[in-house]
């Protein structure tokens, strides 16, 4: 009796057919070109590092989420990537070290949690990104956002959309315009990032109330985000947005939420997320922040273009090919392939070209469609 269950992939975990590999393997070389043409060196990272530098590195956040197992060489314990970014934040930091800043980094590979959560349950991602290191000026912002909008228009997303944040908001403005206690801050992080009005003021973060209503269109919600600011405290910052906003201005909706910190835990000064119409959930983020052992500033983003797959997969293109008969010229056939063509060759005088999906047949040195 076959067991139905023998071939069941664990909760979270998928094949990919040859359609959604082709729509991933498409999407990754547009990113990967876009970005090797603004100057962005690819690094290709290991699977597999040690669990006490991969922590340091992510400052103790989210290593839960690691499949972890005990190296039988070292017997020291090993962790499977969750995240690229510290890993680009190591190599930068040793191998990378003597080279001039900034540094531009890009990467691309699958990574892999123990658990999804219920809005992506997936445990496996393909994640596509950026690091500028050495840098976290409003510049190298602009860029990097700018970056991740050219790299989603490459891959086929439309619409774009991309919402700003600024993280360490609460800590600013508790330091001199709001203050607040260590506790505080804390408890009123919380509540803004709940958008709970009434357990903020329970809090004791009333004055943080009308950051609650700074929030929407770029443009209407900087104007109340700089008329909460009475006292300059986020000037630099609000200042900052602005000429961000304008770097990008034209190639994607701006919406700025200030208080939202979910997800930023990383970030300095100022994080975003983007995201593409028809797709679901937000497609990366990225911002400022500082590497873990060395402390160097840098700013990137991420890209976790699943969800894309998913929606240009069913539109992406059929790759034509050309049938090659028994007995076929082997030097016609090399030259079809030296020309980008590809070719799928017959086994037995049974095979057909329409079945095995080719457009054309070689005929002699000719080809004749199907």
């Amino acid at each position: 009796m076959i067991d139905p269950a023998a071939d069941l992939l664990p909760e979270g975990l998928e094949d990919r057919l040859p359609q959604s590999a082709a729509a991933a393997a498409r999407i990754e070389r547009a990113v990967i070109e876009v970005l090797d043409r603004h100057g962005y060196d690819r690094v290709r990272p290991p699977l597999i590092e040690f669990m006490q530098s991969m922590a340091r590195r992510m400052d103790g956040v989210k290593t839960r989420k690691l499949f972890r197992f005990v190296d039988p060489k070292s017997l020291r314990t090993l962790a499977l990537r969750s995240d690229i970014t510290p890993q680009v934040s190591r190599i930068a930091a040793t191998g990378l070290a003597g080279k001039p800043r900034p540094l531009r980094l890009c990467y691309a590979g699958q990574v892999v949690r123990i658990v999804g959560d219920q809005l992506d349950p997936r445990r496996e991602n393909l994640q596509l990104g950026a690091e500028l290191i050495g840098s976290d000026t409003v510049a190298a912002a602009a860029e990097i956002v700018e970056l991740a909008i050219a790299s989603l228009e490459a891959a086929g997303a439309r619409g774009i959309s991309v919402d700003f944040t600024l993280p360490d908001l609460v800590d600013t403005l508790a330091r001199s315009e709001f203050p607040l206690s260590a506790d505080q801050v804390r408890a009123v992080r919380r509540e803004l990032d709940a958008k709970d009005a009434g357990a903020l003021r329970d809090a004791g973060g009333e004055a943080y109330l009308p950051l609650l209503y700074a929030i929407g269109s770029f443009e209407v919600a900087i104007e109340k985000l700089a008329a909460i600011d009475a006292q300059g405290a986020l000037a630099s910052r609000i200042e900052g947005l602005r000429q961000i906003a304008a770097r990008v201005s034209g190639r994607a909706r701006l919406t700025l939420d200030p208080a939202e910190r979910h997800g930023f835990e990383y970030q300095s000064w100022f994080g975003f997320m983007i995201y593409a119409e028809g797709v679901r959930g937000a497609l990366g983020r990225g911002g400022t922040y500082r590497i873990g052992g060395s402390d160097e500033v840098a700013t990137g983003f991420s890209l976790y273009p699943e969800e894309l797959v998913e929606v240009m997969k069913a539109g992406e293109p059929r790759r034509e090919a050309v049938f090659l008969p028994v007995g076929h010229d082997p030097a016609a056939a090399a030259r079809l392939r030296k020309d980008g063509l590809r070719t799928v060759a017959a086994l037995s005088e049974t095979d057909d070209a329409g079945s095995l999906g080719c457009s054309h047949r070689l005929e002699g040195e000719r080809l004749v469609a199907v």
